[in-house]
């Protein structure tokens, strides 16, 4: 697919089981259901081939949609870093303090 630029193709690729495939791959079969229901035809027997075939579409157009948001997040993380690299004094490192320095002292009252 052409969605995602060559600078992209060097990212891993996303796992076959991701969010976006799997819901998209349930919206195509719930589509595939719909239209058998609104047709009066019985639901889950009758065109099952066209099941399979809009739950592959899905899984199909999910994939890519995951791989192009990898492409995207990759691609503001690393110009976040490169901002950061170029101006260090924006991003001072703060002083580490102990849990016992932030938390303030407790005594019960009675």
């Amino acid at each position: 697919m052409g969605f995602v630029p060559d600078e992209g193709k060097s990212l891993a690729p996303p796992g076959i089981v991701n969010r976006n495939s799997v819901w998209l791959s349930g919206m195509g079969w719930v589509s595939a259901m719909l239209q058998n229901a609104f047709n009066h035809r019985p639901p889950l027997k009758s065109g099952v081939h066209r099941q399979v075939l809009l739950a592959t579409i899905g899984w199909f157009i999910g994939y890519h949609i995951t791989k192009y948001e990898n492409y995207t997040y990759a691609r503001l993380d690393r110009d976040m870093n490169e901002y950061i690299k170029l101006h260090p004094e924006r991003f001072q490192p703060k002083e580490k303090k102990t849990f016992a320095e932030i938390v303030e002292p407790f005594h019960p009252v009675r």
